[in-house]
C-alpha cells in the first residue's frame, strides 16, 4: 500500500511589531516561535511541518497587516518557555514528561514591499473569507488556504 503524501498547509502567524517585528525577523533570519498559550493555536503549531510557509502578520499596526513571509524550519517541539520560571510564558502545570505547549523554528523569507492590510483583505472578494478577516478572530496562529497565501505573498 502506497503511503499518501501529506498536503502542504499554509499559515498566518500574528505578532505585535513592538514585541517582534518583521525587521527583527529579517535581522535574525531564524527564530523559535514560542509563547503560544491558546489551545487551538497550540494545536495548529503541532500540525505544522518543516517546509511549510506562513504569512507574517503585524496585529498591532494601524491598520493590522501582513508584512512578510516565512517558512517553518522544524516540526513542533515542546516550547522551552513553559519550563522557565523566569519567563512570562512559564506554566506551572507543564512538565518535561507531559509538556502542554509547543513551538516551531521559523526562517525569514521576505518582507513585503507594501504591507497587505486587514482592510484590503476584507475588501478583496476572494480574501474576505480568511479567518483573519472574520469578526472576533483573535487567534494568533491560523490556517490559510493556498490560494489566499499566494494572492497575498505574490
Amino acid at each position: 500500500m502506497k503511503k499518501q503524501a501529506l498536503k502542504k498547509q499554509y499559515w498566518l502567524l500574528k505578532t505585535e511589531p513592538s514585541s517582534y517585528s518583521i525587521d527583527d525577523f529579517k535581522k535574525d533570519k531564524k527564530t523559535a516561535w514560542t509563547g503560544i498559550r491558546n489551545y487551538q493555536a497550540r494545536n495548529y503549531i503541532r500540525d505544522m511541518k518543516k517546509g511549510e510557509y506562513f504569512l507574517f502578520y503585524h496585529s498591532g499596526d494601524n491598520p493590522p497587516a501582513v508584512v512578510g513571509v516565512g517558512q517553518i524550519a522544524s516540526d513542533a517541539y515542546p516550547d522551552p518557555t513553559q519550563f522557565d520560571k523566569k519567563d512570562s510564558h512559564f506554566d506551572i502545570k507543564a512538565t518535561k514528561e507531559k509538556p502542554i505547549w509547543y513551538a516551531v523554528d521559523v526562517t525569514f523569507k521576505k518582507k513585503l514591499k507594501v504591507p497587505f492590510t486587514l482592510p484590503q483583505i476584507k475588501d478583496h472578494s476572494s480574501l474576505k473569507n480568511m479567518p483573519v478577516a472574520q469578526r472576533g478572530s483573535r487567534l494568533s496562529v491560523q490556517q490559510v488556504l493556498k490560494k489566499h497565501f499566494h494572492s497575498i505573498s505574490a
